[in-house]
């Protein structure tokens, strides 16, 4: 079965990382590559924060819609039952 390939441009620090993550001479970066494991996303206050500032910030009217959602949240006369 052939694999096709695609041809990239990376810059010398990022090929150097490859050259050094070889385990032998002949191993190629496509298998360097592969081997690799990435990072997840991290779920940190600090990466909030980022996609929070990012965000749109809400115009008059949601404002003015949350606000009254907010007036009319009321704790349950009963906290047991609800």
């Amino acid at each position: 079965m052939y694999m096709g390939t695609k041809t990239i441009s990376i810059d010398l620090e990022a090929y150097e990382r490859l050259r050094q993550a070889r385990r032998r001479p002949d191993e190629s970066f496509s298998q360097v590559i592969k081997r690799a494991r990435w990072r997840k996303a991290s779920s940190t206050a600090a990466a909030l924060l980022d996609v929070l500032a990012a965000a749109p910030l809400p115009g008059a009217r949601e404002l003015r819609r949350l606000e009254r959602a907010q007036l009319a949240d009321a704790p349950p006369e009963d906290a047991w039952t609800e």
